[in-house]
């Protein structure tokens, strides 16, 4: 048995015995010692095997079973630009705090900077990204892997493996595991929260800064002050429509806190934003605190959930927040007109209870805030770590790869920026609504809107048959275009993977809809 071999064993084991159930491989020649130590585990049923021909495509996918288990995802590539390809994701799981171990292959350090072909500095290539990195050789066996460190973050180990690559095809090296459950890091409380204010705010970002969603039920409930989410279908005691009556700078004065709380970021809505900003004091409780977000500011800060002595919360100041929330319910309930809100607003209501949600960066996750009322029953998931729109189709089929019915919510853009996400063929069952606008929809909503150019740099129409793409990938496609239509697809099961194109009126149209609505609002 080669040095090649007896490395990727050892790694692979340790992998095995530390419980994780899934690895991400991407084809290729250098990490051929690992790829088939994989599979032989694979086969006797030890982790289950996904292989994407897509770096990218295969760290995002991955990203998503991270997100949907909670468990350690590895993710295997061979040498060269397949490493780079990996970097978006990575960025991804550092801004989330997602445990990613990323394993890539290496020829031996003595090729490097010599012109050897396939060969460049892949040491430290995702430098602050990663919580932990080895530069690791083919000597290095017997090595203990960095579990720990996956707690906090993605890791980084670069292996060299030196030739020949191929071993014997022996498998008894994986007799006699001993695999141990699976370690959850239990956060303990960070302190104690004292405060005065009987006229607080709680704003709860997307993510919840990787809080559990029951812990932050919990604790919201024993704070008893307003809630604010981002997201609308996990918390069915928050405030509806927050992001959107906000945008009255009336209302937003009559509304303004004395103090915040805001858990995880809030990085969807510049009325909630602004709201923050009036009040007289901040208080942040994001574990983000103790990796990449250290320098953020606050009046407090906790690294994870504290302790509470408050004072009885202000019942005349919640009343108003839920007169205007009741206001903001019925102007929205009578939205009839076909548009990208009105989708929201159904999506958000009639997604079966039990099912799994994933919505992409842009204008869809904005309008399920502003626009989907206040529920419980769906577990919802988005990018929103660096809130890009690369990798959402393979996010999302990990996430469903995790899970018995999922549905993803996508624009137009973010479908065809992660096409190669289409190709694999595993039984998943996801649904794939596209919102299609012909362009970048949320650009006619923000400054860039007229300026000279703006069709070529910002809308950038694409005129694309999307149903026809995904039939050519091989995807059951169709497109909508009506109310009716889009209620009967909602409620539809969810088998295998399938797109349902939802063609939308023109950007420019809903941007003005858009405006219509919040003037509406300036009139409640």
């Amino acid at each position: 048995m080669n040095s090649s071999t007896q490395l990727a064993r050892v790694i692979v084991r340790q992998i095995l015995e530390a419980g994780v159930k899934d690895v991400v491989v991407s084809p290729g020649s250098r990490n051929a010692p690992l790829s088939i130590a994989f599979y032989q585990a694979s086969k006797k049923g030890l982790i289950n095997l996904h292989v994407r021909i897509d770096e990218r495509t295969a760290a995002f996918f991955a990203l998503g079973i991270a997100k949907a288990s909670g468990l350690p995802v590895p993710i295997l590539c061979t040498s060269g630009t397949a490493v780079a390809n990996y970097h978006p994701a990575v960025l991804e799981a550092s801004h989330t705090n997602t445990p990613l171990l990323v394993l890539t292959a290496d020829r031996p350090a003595a090729l490097r900077r010599t012109g050897a072909n396939q060969t460049t500095e892949q040491a430290r290539i995702f430098g602050k990204a990663v919580r932990y990195f080895a530069d690791v050789s083919g000597s290095a066996y017997p090595m203990e892997l960095p579990f720990n460190s996956l707690h906090s973050g993605p890791v980084h180990l670069n292996i060299q493996f030196e030739e020949p690559l191929i071993g014997d095809s022996d498998d008894s090296w994986l007799d006699g595991l001993q695999v141990t459950t699976p370690k959850v890091f239990n956060r303990k409380s960070a302190g104690t929260f004292h405060t005065k204010s009987t006229r607080g705010i709680l704003v709860i970002g997307h993510d919840r800064g990787g809080l559990s969603a029951e812990s932050v039920l919990a604790f919201s409930k024993e704070l008893g002050w307003p809630v604010i989410s981002e997201d609308p279908l996990t918390f069915v005691g928050a405030i509806s429509h927050a992001s959107v009556f906000l945008t009255s700078n009336t209302i937003s004065e009559d509304l303004a806190p004395d103090t915040v709380v805001v858990i995880g970021r809030t990085t969807l809505s510049r009325s909630i934003n602004a709201l923050i900003a009036r009040a007289r004091k901040v208080i942040v409780i994001d574990p983000r605190l103790a990796t990449v977000d250290s320098d953020r500011s606050a009046s407090q800060k906790f690294t994870q959930l504290p302790a509470l002595q408050v004072q009885t919360p202000d019942a005349e100041y919640a009343e108003k927040w839920k007169k205007y929330s009741l206001r903001a319910m019925k102007l929205v309930a009578d939205i009839s007109t076909w548009s990208e809100q009105l989708v929201a607003r159904e999506i958000g209501a009639a997604i079966p209870v039990g099912t799994a949600l994933f919505i992409s960066s842009s204008r869809p996750i904005r309008d399920i805030e502003g626009f989907a009322v206040a529920r419980a029953g769906v577990e919802t998931f988005a990018n929103r770590g660096l809130a890009g729109i690369d990798g959402n189709i393979s996010t999302a089929l990990g996430i469903a790869s995790q899970r018995k019915a999922t549905i993803a919510v996508l624009g137009d853009l973010g479908f065809l920026h992660d096409l190669t996400g289409l190709i694999q063929q595993e039984k998943i069952n996801l649904k794939i609504f596209v919102i299609n606008n012909n362009g970048g929809g949320i650009f006619s909503t923000l400054s860039q809107r007229g300026v000279d150019g703006f069709e070529d740099v910002f809308g950038t129409p694409h005129g694309l048959a999307i149903p026809a793409i995904a039939t050519a990938m091989g995807v059951t496609a169709k497109e909508i275009d009506s109310h009716a239509q889009l209620i009967s697809e909602i409620a539809a099961p969810v088998q295998g993977l399938s797109v349902v194109v939802i063609n939308v009126p023109a950007r420019e149209t809903n941007a003005d809809f858009l405006q219509g609505i919040y003037k509406s609002i300036s009139s409640m």
